[in-house]
Order: C-alpha cells, then sequence, then structure tokens
C-alpha cells in the first residue's frame, strides 16, 4: 500500500503545498502544526516518513527528532530556516536523515523524499502486487500488467496510471483534474473531459457491467473513485 508521510510544520500553506505535491506523487500524507500533536500522533499512527519543520511553537524540532529516534528509525528530512553548516550539522547528529533549507522549492523536497527512500528500500512497500475484491483484480506495479479475472488485460498507459494511482487510495474522490495530473507528463497533454474518455475504455477492460462498474465508480459533478476492496487490511511493516 502507498507510503505513510507526516509533515509537522506551524506554516499551514507549506503543509498543503508539500501535501499537494506528494499525494500526487502517490504517497498518504498526515501532518501537525505543532510539536505536541505531533508526537501524538505518529505514535498513533506510525507514518513510514516524517518532514520536520525545525522551529515550532511548542517543542523544538530537534527534540521531537530525539524523542522519535527514541521508538522509530522511520527517515527524517528536517526543514530549516537556519542555514549555519553548525545547525545543518547537529540535526544530522541527532538523528536527521537530510535537511532542505527554507525557502525551498515543493519539487526539492519530494525529490529529497524519494532519494532518502531508495537508500533506506522502503520504497519497496509500495512497489509490488495489490489485490482487490478477493482476487478478482490483481495489480503488479513493477511488471506494469494488470490481471482481471486470472486473465491479463491489454491496459494503455494512461490507462494503468490511472487505475493505479486510484487503487492507491481506495475511496478517495478525484476530480478530473487531479487525475489528468497523475497521466500528464512529458509525452501527454489533454484537457480535463479527456479523462472521461479514458475511464470509459478502462471500464471496457475490468469491469463486468460498465454501467453497473465495481471499480471505477463516477461521483457525479466531481469526478471518479475507486470501488475496489483490498485483500490485505494492512500494509506490511
Amino acid at each position: 500500500m502507498a507510503l505513510k508521510i507526516f509533515i509537522v510544520d506551524d506554516e499551514q500553506l507549506i503543509i498543503d503545498v508539500l501535501q499537494a505535491y506528494l499525494e500526487r506523487e502517490g504517497y498518504e500524507v498526515y501532518s501537525a502544526n505543532n510539536g505536541a500533536e505531533a508526537l501524538k500522533k505518529i505514535k498513533e499512527q506510525k507514518p513510514d516518513f516524517l518532514i520536520l519543520d525545525l522551529m515550532l511553537p511548542d517543542i523544538s524540532g530537534e527534540e521531537i527528532c530525539r524523542q522519535v529516534r527514541g521508538f522509530s528509525n522511520m527517515p527524517i528530512l528536517m526543514l530549516t530556516a537556519k542555514t549555519a553548516e553548525e545547525d545543518r550539522i547537529q540535526g544530522i547528529v541527532i538523528g536527521a536523515d537530510d535537511y532542505v533549507t527554507k525557502p525551498f522549492s515543493p519539487r526539492e523536497v519530494v525529490v529529497r523524499v524519494q532519494a532518502i527512500l531508495r537508500r533506506t528500500g522502503l520504497n519497496q512497500h509500495h512497489q509490488g502486487k495489490f489485490n482487490f475484491n478477493n482476487g478478482d483484480l490483481e495489480i503488479d506495479l513493477p511488471r506494469y500488467e494488470v490481471t482481471v479475472r486470472e486473465k491479463v488485460v491489454d491496459l494503455t498507459p494512461i490507462e494503468f496510471k490511472l487505475l493505479a494511482g486510484m487503487a492507491g487510495h481506495p475511496g478517495r474522490v478525484y476530480s478530473r483534474l487531479e487525475l489528468l495530473e497523475k497521466v500528464q507528463d512529458d509525452a501527454y497533454e489533454g484537457y480535463e473531459r479527456n479523462i472521461d474518455v479514458h475511464i470509459k475504455n478502462l471500464r471496457k477492460k475490468i469491469e463486468v457491467d460498465t454501467r453497473n462498474p465495481s471499480y471505477i465508480l463516477t461521483v457525479f459533478g466531481i469526478g471518479y473513485k475507486f470501488g475496489g476492496k483490498s485483500d490485505v487490511t494492512h500494509s506490511p511493516r
């Protein structure tokens, strides 16, 4: 399943921007605006990755890092306005894996997160096979392959990205614009309504009854959501 990333920052705008960029890459994102709330939620939600601002209103980021290191070895990326070399070194010494200096580009943060995940091997948690509805549908990310009722179906790259993207967050509603952003890269440019055509073609390939779909559900006036039920009740830790 998708990796869970927790953001701690007292600036809500920073949280909102990073959340949008990270969710676009398929991560689940949680957040807190202060240290006390962050420590409580981190223990409850057990995220896979922590993005931590050093300058918080109640507890310093350094102290949060120390406490987190007492019960978790999750990767920690620090956000800091401190530019002195000694401050940055201290962050690494107390347990951070990397740091980004404010102001920063959200894309840089995403790249740093992905680089740390590659080094730690944690990205393997969301790079496997996922089964839904008692094995009726299987999505194999490494093989770029989808099996429906034990038969491999031939999906276009855009159809695969749409299916895999929505299946990563069952029940979450995606607007057409969000889905367009999932498939729009250097090789594809389109309009929001073009998504409807791809969804229609995808349904023909994976649904038993396209008029009463089980997987790609329409949310009228908004967009679509994935309706399949995962055969795994929790992600491997």
